[in-house]
């Protein structure tokens, strides 16, 4: 009840700064008479970054980002090819007679299911567990074919970077001052990946869970992050593509998060939003940014949208 008056009351700050703005979206959205509508529904012009800030103020009070935490696979990360079809394609030779779309089904069938050997999915190497999973997944136990999977997964050529901008991004980042650390439910893979990748030094920690000993949405791993790169929880911003995972456990351990496909959908879009409310400390670099923000206010509160009019980059 207090949240959602402090909320009202954050909402009713900023109708001034709404004032002789027209609302964007339908017809029936535009000639409805509150600000408040329904998600998906009309959304104010831009604003600026000032007004945004207060109304932020208003929830939060007078707490700055200072580091960024980012899921791996699904968000810095993706496969180069369909799993499916790479396990198929190297199980041929080991006598892999599923369709790719089998092999798909069995896979979320199997790793659905719980993990009874042990706490954790992940721990070490994982090689129990992917051994399980490529088993069930393609009803071949071959070690060999195994192995060959194993070992392609931990190759650049089985990855790709999902954000073409990531590099110039998180280096603009740092060098703003920004902390970064990856946070991710990976075995001991990930940190040899990421240097094949060469993007490892873009970020000041990594908290896998094989090293952790806790999953996501387990608030142990985001706070093992937090106090590696030596900021509060609350200090700290999440970015991740699983609901339950990232969003939700970001929030357990007290950072903020942002659900990425949804709430952001680019690495600019992560560097937009640090710009304009984490509080990066300007320079000129960064200062060719004219930055504007969109409110759109639903029943659960305050997402944010930013528009950019690009002036020029950082990189």
């Amino acid at each position: 009840m207090a949240v959602a008056r402090l909320r009202s009351a954050a909402a009713a700050r900023l109708q001034p700064a709404l004032a002789g703005r027209r609302r964007l979206g339908t017809a029936a959205a535009a000639e409805a008479p509150e600000a408040v509508v329904g998600a998906g529904s009309a959304r104010w012009e831009p604003m600026g970054a000032r007004e945004y800030y207060d109304y932020r103020r208003a929830i939060y009070g007078d707490i700055t980002h200072k580091a960024i935490l980012v899921d791996a696979a699904g968000t810095l990360l993706a496969p180069t090819e369909p799993m499916a079809q790479v396990y198929r394609t190297v199980g041929e030779k080991y006598g892999v007679k599923y369709s790719e779309d089998e092999i798909l089904m069995r896979y979320r069938q199997a790793y659905a299911q719980p993990w009874g050997r042990s706490r954790l999915r992940y721990v070490d190497d994982g090689r129990p567990f992917w051994q399980h999973i490529v088993s069930s997944s393609t009803g071949c136990s071959d070690l060999e074919y195994f192995e060959e999977l194993y070992h392609y997964y931990t190759t650049e050529k089985a990855w790709q970077l999902i954000d073409p901008d990531a590099k110039y991004v998180f280096e603009a980042l740092r060098r703003a001052g920004v902390r970064t650390a990856v946070v991710s439910n990976f075995d001991t893979r990930l940190r040899p990946l990421l240097q094949a990748l060469n993007c490892d030094h873009w970020f000041d920690a990594v908290a896998v869970s094989a090293e952790v000993a806790a999953e996501k949405p387990n608030p142990t791993i985001f706070l093992k992050a937090c106090e590696l790169l030596d900021v509060k929880p609350e200090e700290a911003v999440h970015i991740g593509d699983d609901r339950r995972n990232d969003l939700w456990g970001a929030r357990d351990a007290g950072c903020d998060a942002w659900l990425w496909g949804s709430d952001v959908h680019s690495l600019k879009e992560e560097w937009h939003f640090a710009v304009s409310v984490v509080g990066i400390n300007y320079t000129p670099q960064i200062k060719i940014w004219q930055l504007y923000a969109v409110t759109k206010i639903s029943s659960l509160g305050a997402t944010v949208v930013l528009q950019i009019t690009r002036l020029g980059a950082p990189w």
